[in-house]
């Protein structure tokens, strides 16, 4: 195996928790399901204490412009530190600074794997969530200048800027020069060993046919339910009923007025069509 840091990229829920999941299950490959509140690669790409360890920098004395100068630098860091593979989860979109770096450098990165939804549940899942309402997620997820994290507390998220959906979505699949493979959460559930497969192959982590089983076994969604009802999940939103709600694909038809599909149609449609969630009549297959 060789180093350098692989992306685990993705706009909020759209499968990233369930992919560190079953990473860490394949990887350690242990007689029991990874606890969940102890996952691999839980979010070192964004969070300030790791940051501020590599730096020696408290990031709540920095501005945003100043902690996205030094995230390259970072990653640099924390890559040459490594001789295995590094998997890091961010929900950035794939920006620059204002030096024109990658906020992602090249430099340490020797791939990203961009997991994508179908945007109508993305929406779903993001207001329950967050517990905002769908009409306000629906917003959320058009705006060029939507942000995550930037609390400023020991431990907190930095400032990530995600922008809309389909600018999020565009800036992985198209960003030039990097090593980068989209997978559909969509086909992550009905094909979940032959995708996973996949993953690990893209990754250059040797194939094992048996361990990739046992790690989709581990890390079934209703497993993962079971886990966070008998003792909470620390990724959870404090004011969410629960964080793993459903895990299908196809939900947003429960829940989804005709005018919120109207809207998120007319804002992602390009997207939407380009990876297969509208056909050319805007017929939804998914």
């Amino acid at each position: 195996m060789s180093g350098g840091i692989y992306w685990l990229a993705s706009y909020p829920k759209s499968g990233n928790t369930w992919l560190r999941a079953l990473l860490t299950n394949y990887l350690r490959n242990a007689e029991e399901p990874a606890d969940i509140n102890d996952l691999d690669f839980s979010g070192a790409g964004f969070m300030s204490e790791d940051f501020d360890e590599q730096l020696g920098v408290d990031s709540a004395d920095l501005t945003p412009r100043q902690i996205n100068h030094y995230r390259p630098l970072v990653y640099e860091q924390m890559a040459a530190e490594t001789f295995a593979p590094l998997f890091l989860k961010v929900h950035d979109a794939f920006e620059h600074n204002d030096e024109g770096q990658p906020i992602f450098s090249k430099r340490a990165t020797a791939g990203a794997i961009y997991l994508i939804r179908n945007p109508l549940d993305v929406a779903v899942s993001y207001a329950h969530h967050s517990d905002k309402s769908t009409d306000k997620v629906v917003r959320l997820m058009r705006y060029d200048d939507a942000m995550l994290g930037g609390s400023g507390t020991a431990g907190g998220q930095l400032p990530q800027k995600v922008k809309s959906w389909s600018s999020h979505v565009s800036s992985w699949a198209d960003a030039p020069g990097l090593n980068v493979r989209v997978f559909r959460y969509e086909d992550m559930i009905t094909r979940t060993v032959d995708v996973f497969t996949e993953i690990v192959r893209f990754a250059k982590l040797k194939v094992d046919e048996s361990q990739v089983r046992k790690a989709v076994e581990f890390s079934r969604f209703e497993r993962l339910q079971a886990q966070e009802a008998a003792q909470g999940f620390r990724e959870k939103q404090p004011t969410a009923d629960s964080f793993f709600r459903r895990g299908k694909a196809g939900t947003w038809r429960e829940v989804l007025s005709e005018s919120q599909v109207s809207r998120i149609i007319n804002h992602h449609r390009t997207v939407m069509r380009r990876f297969g969630y509208l056909d050319s009549n805007d017929e939804i297959l998914f």
